[in-house]
């Protein structure tokens, strides 16, 4: 298991925190394995309610790691993003996120399959896919207009563009924004409160309301496939070597 990914469990919330802040949290294939099967571990754990995603402390998570994003690999069907991807989407227990600071590509993406999301005021948030030029991942392409309707949608995903957490609130995206000294606490408390209910009615609850698992399975396949086919283009190849000679 990555320590740069560590997972505890306390008052049946698993804790899931990323440990690279010297690289805000961006995500490598190594990191998306080591979630992969915490999330798988706490799925199946009998003392496990809830899944807290609390990424970095004051540092979300900056998205994928651009050198190690470029290793065509980690972008096959059954390697370790694709892997995750439909990990999260297939998660029975209910997941709340913690953010402040960036939280850019997945560090947004990933808050689509959660419950419950807070963020401070010094979250920033962005899907800059398009500039980058490559599409949208994680099922966003889908679950985003669902979520906050196609034109909102569409300003967020075809701009790139960031944001704040109060056009987050305002947008849907975020339950609330709370204090920046105590938010891991604010979530922690959240998600203990969340636990401490009847787990079966909690867990039949939540899965009425993922009537469309299937669906974001299918959107997932269909974005790596349109992404891996765009990182090929000369035109991305161009943007992300400028990116990295940065």
């Amino acid at each position: 298991m990555s320590e740069l990914v560590q997972g505890f469990v306390k008052n049946r919330v698993f804790h899931l925190e990323l440990h690279r802040t010297d690289k805000k949290n961006a995500l490598t294939g190594e990191m998306y394995q080591a979630m992969t099967k915490l999330l798988a571990k706490a799925e199946l754990d009998p003392d496990v309610t809830v899944i807290l995603f609390k990424g970095g402390h004051h540092s979300f998570c900056a998205g994928n790691d651009i050198a190690d994003f470029l290793d065509e690999s980690v972008l096959d069907p059954d390697g370790p993003i694709a892997t995750f991807l439909h990990k999260l989407a297939d998660l029975k227990k209910p997941m709340i996120a913690a953010v402040s600071g960036p939280a850019i590509g997945i560090g947004t993406t990933l808050l689509l399959h959660c419950d419950l999301v807070y963020a401070t005021n010094e979250a920033v948030f962005s899907m800059p896919f398009v500039n980058l030029g490559v599409c949208a991942e994680a099922g966003s392409s889908y679950l985003l207009s669902r979520q906050i309707g196609q034109l909102r949608a569409a300003e967020l995903l075809l701009t790139g563009d960031a944001f704040n957490a109060q056009r987050a609130l305002e947008y849907g995206i975020i339950n609330a924004v709370v204090a920046s000294e105590d938010y891991w606490q604010f979530a922690t408390e959240k998600a203990e409160k969340l636990a401490a209910k009847p787990q079966a009615a909690l867990l039949a609850s939540r899965e009425l309301m993922k009537f469309d698992r299937e669906k974001i399975h299918q959107v997932i396949d269909q974005e790596i496939a349109e992404f891996s086919r765009l990182l090929k283009t000369a035109e991305a190849k161009a943007i992300f070597k400028q990116f990295l000679s940065r």
